[in-house]
């Protein structure tokens, strides 16, 4: 075995050897703890202020549990976690933060291998972006959705059904009280949302690359299974550590291929292509957004979830998981490439039995023939814009139709129900000032509720437009992500009330109908509108972060600085 990292703090016979090992005993750990034994990090995203991730702290006790069965010495760590549902602005502003957080705290400590809780959907490619950086023996433990939502004796899903309190509420006649129910019955276990949103698409994200062993995707939350996985987990970084099995040897230009593939089967969230570009960046492989629709737009849909489908992810667990999804497609994947188990992503899922297939479908017979993302150009979106077909309106994939125009997000809210807008159904909703620099921080407000009179006439949806992200729980005619984004001068700041704007997704395009000579006398009227931030951290991300079809990671983190520290703390 390699000569552990933890050595070099714990191994010495020197005054700083006797420091280290002396203060760490004041917890009570015996002599051998620190004479050889793999000391494992367990990273974790714990925190009351972060709901889907609430029952991590009990998780860390069984991964120790297998991580001392296996013979390692575990130490448990808390790094910023980021709770969706809770934070202001938006948790993608503070995802580079907590993967600083990360990268440092393994860095920093006598860490030979690392073990990552996650949840909610930042803390999943935060976590891993800060450990690639860092560049030794990790594995990710998913932690689980929670069980179906339930409201008036049927399933609904966290996170789908808030998207629809508006029209409830103000079209269909529902009740604060109907509200009420729905809000308690809504998220009533610990765990993630349930949807195949932006959690769960993380947590198929990391298994399509093979950095969870096998089928821990979908497990629920409170399913003894789940805890199982943890301890398991915690039994195998150890060997991992053993066999220096490093985040670079599993994470290929191959692995990163499959999970584009995995995420168009499994109808996932648009937020995956800038986390996984982000995590491309920090492990050194070549990723282009133009990848995710060369390899993934022809991948067919085979689970029927929300917000594509109508089932959630304790259906998908039941009807057999990942596993069955990762067969069918073998003909789609490197199935050569190697997983934390130490096999082959092919053989670990050679033999699993789908119990559902009206949840997850044949490859033979599947639900949309080509789903993944399509990746739109233009003059609009000079450096790309995503579309998310599966969860999208077929009838206005080719639409033209005139811009009515939000500069801000507090502009779309003070204007949207005014009886008095002019507005229809052709119209496309284009909504400025909410990308990476914007907001900042590009917070998932694309697909904005449309107009009262619209839902009151029964219009389900309409394009809109924006250089923000969406939730993975929300569906709709979305066009995200547009890059350049509008507060540095992209051209969707330069789109007028009235303007046309034409889309057509099966040819790849979204273009603003104007003449070139007026699209020049606009940028040369433009003016840069005043940073949302003067000091602290927001201001360094504002003056760092990369646009979306670059993964808006901060331009100063690309890459790694890997596991060395040369100097000693005294």
């Amino acid at each position: 075995m390699k000569k552990l990292r933890s050595a070099g703090w714990f191994g010495k016979d020197d005054k700083m050897g006797f420091v280290h090992r002396s203060w760490l005993r004041n917890q009570g750990y015996p002599d051998d703890y620190f004479r050889g034994k793999p000391v494992i990090g367990i990273c974790n995203t714990w925190s009351e202020l972060t709901p889907c991730n609430g029952h991590l702290r009990d998780f860390a006790e069984v991964v120790k549990r297998g991580v001392i069965e296996a013979g390692g010495f575990p130490l448990e760590f808390p790094v910023t976690s980021l709770g969706e549902t809770i934070m202001r602005p938006t948790t993608m502003l503070f995802r580079n933060l907590a993967s600083m957080d990360t990268e440092e705290s393994i860095r920093a400590n006598p860490i030979d291998g690392v073990v990552l809780l996650t949840g909610c959907d930042k803390t999943t490619p935060s976590t891993l972006m800060g450990a690639c950086s860092v560049d030794i023996p990790t594995i990710v433990v998913p932690g689980g959705p929670m069980l179906n939502g339930r409201f008036k004796g049927e399933c609904i899903g966290s996170g789908s059904f808030n998207w629809m309190v508006k029209e409830k509420l103000l079209v269909e006649n529902y009740t604060e009280a109907d509200i009420l129910e729905a809000e308690i019955g809504a998220a009533r276990s610990q765990g993630h949302c349930m949807t195949m949103g932006t959690a769960s698409t993380m947590a198929c994200m990391v298994e399509a690359l093979g950095l969870t062993l096998p089928g821990a995707a979908a497990i629920p939350a409170v399913d003894s299974r789940k805890k199982v996985m943890a301890q398991l987990s915690g039994r195998r970084i150890v060997e991992m550590v053993k066999e220096d099995m490093k985040l670079s040897k599993i994470l290929t230009r191959k692995a990163f291929e499959n999970s584009i593939v995995v995420n168009a089967a499994v109808g996932g969230s648009t937020n995956f292509i800038i986390h996984l570009l982000a995590i491309a960046g920090r492990i050194g492989v070549e990723l282009k957004l133009e990848d995710f629709d060369t390899i993934g737009s022809k991948i067919p849909l085979l689970v029927n979830l929300k917000p594509s489908g109508k089932y959630l992810m304790e259906d998908f667990y039941y009807a057999g998981g990942l596993p069955v999804v990762i067969k069918e497609l073998k003909k789609y994947l490197h199935n050569d490439t190697i997983t934390v188990n130490g096999k082959s992503i092919g053989n670990n899922n050679s033999n699993p039995v789908c119990y559902n297939t009206d949840v997850i479908a044949g490859i033979e017979k599947p639900l949309q023939e080509n789903a993944g993302i399509a990746v739109l150009k233009g003059n609009l979106c000079q450096d790309g814009a995503v579309i998310k077909p599966s969860a999208a309106t077929t009838s206005l994939m080719k639409h033209k139709g005139r811009a009515v125009v939000f500069e801000t997000m507090e502009d779309y809210h003070h204007r949207i129900d005014d009886p008095a807008l002019d507005i229809d159904e052709t119209c496309v909703i284009i909504l400025k000032g909410v990308g990476p620099v914007g907001y900042p921080g590009m917070p998932e407000v694309g697909n904005v509720d449309l107009p009262l009179k619209l839902l009151q006439k029964g219009v389900k949806d309409m394009i809109r437009i924006s250089d923000g992200r969406m939730s993975g729980t929300a569906a709709g005619t979305v066009i995200l992500h547009v890059s350049p984004e509008s507060s540095i001068g992209g051209v969707l700041a330069l789109v007028k009330d009235g303007d046309m704007i034409e889309l057509d997704v099966e040819k790849r395009k979204l273009h603003l109908d104007i003449s070139d000579d007026e699209l020049q006398k606009r940028k040369a009227a433009w003016k840069k509108p005043e940073p949302m931030a003067t000091r602290g951290y927001v201001k360094f991300y504002i003056d760092h972060v990369q646009q979306a079809h670059l993964g808006a990671d901060l331009d100063i983190l690309q890459g790694g600085s890997g596991d060395e520290v040369t100097r000693d703390l005294h």
